[in-house]
């Protein structure tokens, strides 16, 4: 295998862990012959397990000596629940390490002088950086800014109805977007929905896939009032936190916050369409997943409510990153510029 296809697998690898690493990143690794052959793969376990560098080396073993280590972010250089990768490198006799992106957080950094100084050669951004930015874009964005990674999601018809007119909204998507939103949901460590979606759908909020056991945790904006006990989103197949305001108001970037020292790093907004406009109001909105149904209502709610903006010149734009057929439906995915 080439350089590119080495960590495109360690891309792949970081992943598979979306979701289940938090608060710690979700890092691939490959460790490779001088040739190109794979003889160690890893990628990070939940947090206080190995580091997916020190799974790699398990694996490689002695075929680590003299191996390059292809990794999607800068191997760790502290002592946290587990010890330095970059200690676990240079054991290992690794002689090159290939990193995708630089390690934002202030008490990790310095991998890359500390693997330079023990004689190895390190690099960070030579091969295919933006694509392992790519992969861990919501740990990273969280990192830098001390909030989470947010993602609005919602399901509507061609003409951007989010219901019908009756209120019916069950289902406007196929059972495969309904799958895809599963995925979805797995790869974050909250999911964030108001009272009124509470109340009118009575949402479970969790992932309901065989091969995923772990459920992100449950965020209700807007208070307990008025919810029934018998709600599905206060059952105990995940934890939940109700967040009440004042006045029935809610100040969304200091839950943001609160969310970020729980040691939430990405989160899936779910709500109807007010809450979806009060987010977008605010800025907090990083990325778009909508899936689009071919279907025509002309009535109804609209899948979005008021965000702010009064006049096209003021529109959001967006940038369109992916666009994927899943089923008879559309899944659109685009980023929030100027966030």
């Amino acid at each position: 295998m080439d350089e590119q296809d080495l960590m495109r697998r360690a891309v792949e690898l970081a992943r598979l862990s979306l979701g289940e690493t938090s608060p710690n990143p979700n890092v691939g690794a490959v460790i490779a012959t001088p040739g190109g052959t794979i003889v160690g793969e890893g990628r990070t376990a939940p947090a206080g397990g190995p580091h997916a560098e020190v799974s790699a080396l398990e694996q490689a073993g002695e075929w680590a000596r003299g191996a390059t280590a292809y990794v999607t972010l800068e191997p760790c250089n502290h002592t946290g629940r587990t010890g330095p990768c970059t200690e676990a490198l240079i054991a290992a006799g690794v002689a090159r390490v290939v990193a995708g992106v630089r390690d934002p957080n202030p008490l990790a950094a310095g991998g890359l002088e500390r693997l330079r100084a023990a004689g190895l050669r390190a690099e960070i951004g030579t091969i295919l950086p933006d694509l392992a930015r790519d992969a861990m874009v919501g740990w990273l964005t969280a990192v830098d800014r001390g909030t989470p990674y947010v993602i609005w999601k919602f399901a509507a018809t061609l003409d951007g109805r989010s219901a019908a007119a009756d209120g019916t909204s069950m289902w406007i998507t196929s059972p495969q977007a309904r799958e895809d939103v599963h995925r979805l949901r797995a790869g974050v460590d909250a999911i964030i929905a108001g009272t009124g979606t509470v109340l009118t759908d009575d949402p479970q909020l969790t992932v309901r896939l065989p091969e995923v056991r772990r459920n992100p945790l449950r965020v209700v904006v807007g208070g307990a009032r008025g919810i029934p006990a018998t709600a599905k989103v206060l059952d105990d197949s995940a934890p939940t936190w109700v967040v009440p305001g004042n006045g029935g108001r809610v100040e969304l970037r200091p839950m943001l916050q609160e969310l970020y020292r729980r040691g939430v790093r990405s989160a899936l907004l779910e709500g109807g369409p007010t809450l979806a406009g009060a987010f977008l109001a605010a800025g907090l909105v990083d990325r778009v997943v909508a899936y689009l149904a071919p279907k025509l209502l002309g009535a109804g709610p609209a899948a979005l409510g008021a965000a702010g903006i009064s006049t096209i010149t003021e529109a959001l734009t967006l940038d369109v990153v992916d666009l994927a057929r899943i089923g008879p439906d559309v899944r659109l995915t685009a980023t929030v510029k100027g966030v």
